[in-house]
C-alpha cells in the first residue's frame, strides 16, 4: 500500500505554515521535558487532559456551525445580507474537508490548536514513560520519546 503525506504527517501539518508546526512541536517538548521524570499520577492527569483537549477539526467544526448558525439567525431576523454569513463559513469548511486547509487554519495554528495526531502523539508518550508499552526501553530525552513515538 502507497505510504502518502498524509499517512505520514497529516493533512493539517502539510497545510501549515513551517513556523506554526515549529512553535506546536516546541510546546510539545517542553511539555515532554516536563514530565520525563513525573510519577505515574502526574502523567495520568496530564493523560487524561490530553483526552479533553479539543482538536483543530472540533475548534473548526465548531466555529464553523456557531457562525453558520448566528448568520441564518441574523439574516431571518434582521437583514437578509446576514444569509452571505452562513454561505462563506460552510465554503472555508468544505473547503478544509477537501483540500485539508481554509483561511481559519493559519490563525487557528498561530494559536497553537493542535491536530488529534500531535495530540495523540503527546499523550502516547506519556504512556510510553508511564511504563504502558513495557518492555520498550524508555528513552532519555524528551527528543528521543518524541521520535519513538513518530516512527
Amino acid at each position: 500500500m502507497k505510504r502518502t503525506a498524509e499517512n505520514t504527517k497529516g493533512r493539517v501539518r502539510e497545510s501549515s505554515t513551517k513556523e506554526a508546526n515549529q512553535k506546536i512541536d516546541e510546546a510539545l517538548l517542553h511539555s515532554l521535558k516536563a514530565y520525563l521524570s513525573a510519577n505515574k499520577t502526574d502523567l495520568t492527569e496530564r493523560i487524561k487532559a490530553l483526552e479533553k483537549e479539543w482538536d483543530i477539526e472540533r475548534v473548526l467544526e465548531v466555529n464553523a456551525s456557531t457562525l453558520a448558525l448566528s448568520g441564518v439567525l441574523l439574516g431571518a431576523f434582521v437583514n437578509r445580507r446576514w444569509f452571505i454569513l452562513p454561505g462563506v463559513v460552510t465554503t472555508f469548511l468544505l473547503q478544509h474537508g477537501v483540500q485539508g486547509w481554509c483561511p481559519p487554519l493559519p490563525v487557528l495554528r498561530a494559536l497553537g490548536i493542535r491536530s488529534r495526531r500531535e495530540i495523540e502523539e503527546e499523550k502516547y508518550a506519556l504512556k510510553l514513560l508511564r511504563g504502558d508499552f513495557s518492555p520498550v526501553p524508555i528513552p532519555v530525552t524528551a527528543e528521543q520519546l518524541l521520535e519513538l513515538v513518530r516512527k
